[in-house]
């Protein structure tokens, strides 16, 4: 006898009754989500069924609103699910994830392709012009039309089935992809022992890298993980070069390691499948496919963009490869430089140019600093208050809970932070919600959560950040505003839904109040002491920010160029691995810099579908936050109120409810050239 389908009225992964709104995660068993899921998926579909096989003709409201908020046991269960998966998974949340991709992905291709949803759909979109809506409606009727075609609505019934099976597949390998690199990483571990293996190691490092051996069962040891947070600096520190090869090449080689954790048919598989999908939908290609509904619009504008960008950075890095072979020739190593070799350089040659190593900001960059820096800002710029609830379950034991408030006491939002790395956690950091806001119907506020992968601290010791760490927590916590300042009314536009070359303005804009003096001197203390950041270290900092700008250029720039280069072909290249040798060949790649994330491991593209085609986002994003961080610059003031409140307005609240250009144009008057970009990447 089969056992009863749960009741998704008392469920606590659907009906959320811990504090805040907050799922009861206690109460919340691996074992509950199968079953949950299939009872969310048919409980979904006869909602479905009964919006598209409604009598009455087809309106805003018994049609698209209807859809909008269809879905709530299945969105509930599918956030707290898919953020276990990615920040604390397990062997069975991996087996899950592999069933539940796939099922997903038929359930919502049976969605799109439904011909009588889409013919009221349609009939909407047709008699838009003669509904009197608001500019919002249109715009997510729009959207919702042009969704239900890219899905393949219009196709011919084969074409339907196939382009259903296509999805369902690259569903699966997405997961496939993310737990093999999450495997290579967690499986790997270079151990040292005191003595000369540490030669060159700063104190903070070794610190991170005992606890790193500890958590691994080697106590009294040392661990190189590949957590950037370890990796990172210690091929920028170890004096011995044997080492950084073999950390080096583990790094770069995730995902590329035989066996059943290999990439490269997994890559193969997902680019045939998305240049069929492109064709099947009418695209020369995925990139055409991808971008008809971004602000580049098509490859040729992106390129546009990247090519001078690359070409500059690409001579910068020329030159700064003859300064670092000469620097390590005076020290006695007449080694070509290799790229196990360059971040070591670069630091020697940093601390030579401008008296100063990164080390020396770390004991004032010290976690709990930096959070209250990310709190200050937005309390300064948007009138937001973030109140710490302590003893509220979440994932796991480490997750932070902050309740967010407007400037008249009202609940904003709920702020959930992850932030040190651990091996049931993918690697890089990211933002997310539980919940989007939304007015619609009964409405909903804000959850959002950031994760990071942080080094944990020995015991007792406060966690300490490079400053490129620091940029990272400010980075996604601008993302988190984005997503808690929305005051969008339709929950397909809100927060973060917006182009992929539009979502980073907000998060890379943020970072750059993280080195504004008053924000440092405030926060950047130090650890021990409570001393500031001392001014002559501060001017130091600032001063080099842009020292190793074409080694950071190219090496962003050449992973945006690969991945365009894949998904512009209209036929995927049979041998993957050889076409990224081939394009970074004609590139003029330098050997001694390696793509900041090569394709076995580029989760960003390869793990799901969110930045394939899409990764020269970020730079695309940066044109915009350097042109609208001078808007604040022009008024003598980082803070002034009157640019924060348009800033609010036109970004960061407005979701995705008005075409992006529009609301850029609506926060600064104008768009902006490349200039400033490369004048903040130093480039100019």
């Amino acid at each position: 006898m089969s056992a009863a389908a749960p009741d998704l009225a008392r469920h606590p992964l659907t009906r959320w009754t811990g504090p805040l709104g907050l799922p009861d995660f206690s109460a919340i068993a691996d074992a509950d989500f199968g079953p949950v899921f299939d009872a969310a998926l048919s409980a979904h579909e006869a909602e479905i069924a009964a919006i598209a096989g409604n009598a009455d003709a087809p309106t805003v409201e018994n049609t698209l609103q209807a859809l909008e908020l269809s879905g709530e046991a299945l969105d509930r269960v599918s956030a707290v699910f898919w953020c276990r998966a990615g920040a604390h998974t397990n062997k069975d949340i991996q087996t899950l994830e592999r069933v539940i991709a796939p099922k997903m992905s038929r359930h919502f291709s049976a969605l799109h392709m439904n011909a009588a949803l889409f013919s009221r759909i349609d009939a909407l979109y047709r008699e838009r012009d003669t509904l009197d809506l608001d500019a919002e409606t249109a715009r997510v009727l729009e959207k919702t039309w042009k969704r239900f075609v890219r899905a393949g609505a219009r196709l011919g019934e084969d074409e339907k089935k196939r382009l259903a099976a296509i999805n369902e597949r690259l569903a699966s390998l997405g997961a496939q992809f993310g737990q093999n690199v999450l495997a290579d990483e967690a499986e790997w571990a270079l151990f040292l022992d005191e003595g000369d293996d540490l030669s060159g190691l700063p104190d903070f490092l070794k610190a991170a890298m005992a606890e790193a051996a500890a958590s691994r069962g080697q106590e009294g040891r040392y661990a190189v993980t590949l957590s950037r947070s370890i990796v990172e600096p210690f091929l920028s520190f170890s004096a011995r070069r044997d080492l950084r090869e073999k950390a080096f090449a583990a790094f770069t080689g995730r995902g590329e390691n035989g066996g059943e954790t290999d990439n490269g048919p997994v890559v193969k598989e997902t680019l045939s499948l998305r240049a069929e999908k492109a064709r099947l939908l009418g695209y020369d290609s995925y990139a055409a496919l991808k971008l008809d509904d971004t602000m580049a619009k098509s490859p040729a504008a992106v390129l546009a963009l990247l090519e001078p960008v690359w070409e500059k950075a690409r001579a910068r890095a020329a030159s700064d490869r003859e300064e670092l072979q000469r620097l390590a020739a005076r020290a006695g190593d007449n080694t070509p430089l290799a790229a196990a070799d360059w971040r070591y350089w670069q630091e020697k040659l940093r601390a030579e140019k401008y008296a100063f190593d990164e080390a020396e900001l770390k004991p004032y960059l010290q976690l709990d600093r930096i959070i209250d820096a990310c709190f200050d800002v937005a309390g300064r710029l948007f009138g937001l208050a973030f109140e710490e609830r302590k003893g509220i379950a979440a994932w796991h034991e480490e997750v932070r809970v902050f309740e967010v408030k407007d400037a008249d006491g009202a609940h904003r939002a709920v702020f959930l932070a992850d932030y040190f790395g651990r091996p049931s956690k993918r690697s890089g950091a990211w933002m997310s919600s539980l919940q989007s806001a939304y007015k619609l119907g009964e409405g909903a506020t804000p959850i959002v959560y950031n994760i990071m992968n942080f080094a944990r601290p020995p015991k007792g010791q406060p966690a300490l950040l490079s400053m490129d760490e620091a940029r990272t927590l400010f980075h996604e916590f601008g993302h988190a505003l984005h997503g808690m300042l929305s005051e969008a009314r339709w929950p397909s536009v809100s927060g973060t839904a917006v182009s992929r070359d539009f979502v980073e303005l907000p998060s890379q804009l943020y970072e750059h109040w993280l080195t504004v003096p008053d924000i440092l001197a405030k926060h950047a203390v130090h650890h021990a002491t409570g001393a500031p950041m001392p001014a002559e270290l501060v001017e130091k900092m600032l001063a080099a920010r842009n020292f190793n700008a074409g080694f950071a250029t190219v090496e962003f720039a050449a992973s945006a160029l690969v991945d365009m280069a894949y998904h512009s072909q209209r036929e995927a290249p049979q041998d993957p691995l050889a076409f990224e040798a081939g394009t970074l060949e004609r590139l003029g790649m330098p050997k001694e810099i390696a793509m900041r994330h090569r394709t076995p491991h580029f989760l960003h593209v390869f793990s799901g579908d969110g930045y394939s085609a899409g990764y020269y986002s970020y730079m695309w994003s940066e044109v915009l936050d350097a042109d609208a961080f001078s808007a604040f610059e022009e008024t003598g003031d980082v803070f002034d109120a009157a640019t924060a409140q348009k800033l609010r307005a036109h970004i960061y609240s407005a979701g995705g409810t008005k075409d992006p250009e529009e609301l850029y144009r609506a926060f600064r008057g104008k768009m902006p050239s490349p200039d400033a970009m490369m004048a903040k990447r130093g480039l100019a």
